[in-house]
């Protein structure tokens, strides 16, 4: 299994009406320096309806301005339509929100 495949099973992971952030898709997957590489696999992930990449923030709850699939705006949508809330326009509320923990893939 590949760096990617890993990141993508970790974020498959993720409970709908949830949000992890890159490092915990990293720490996940074996290797918490890796969140950069997390980042890069989700932006061009092969199957965008299948692993959920909207449900990856920033560290501080932030949506990706470059997500992959139409821009922070889509990424918000998606979040809010699975019930996910906004400390303000562009940050989850990671009090509520975070999953606090994800299995090892390895």
């Amino acid at each position: 299994m590949t760096t990617f495949d890993k990141v993508y099973e970790a974020v498959k992971l993720i409970p709908k009406g949830s949000v992890a952030t890159y490092g915990q898709i990293a720490e996940a997957i074996g290797n918490k320096r890796l969140s950069r590489v997390v980042g890069y696999a989700l932006h061009v992930n092969p199957e965008p309806g299948v692993i959920p990449c909207h449900r990856v923030v920033k560290r501080d709850g932030e949506v990706s301005s470059a997500f992959a699939f139409g821009g922070a705006n889509r990424q918000v949508e998606l979040l809010r339509a699975e019930g996910v809330g906004f400390v303000d326009g562009s940050h989850v509320d990671m009090t509520k929100y975070r999953v606090r923990a994800l299995p090892m893939i390895l």
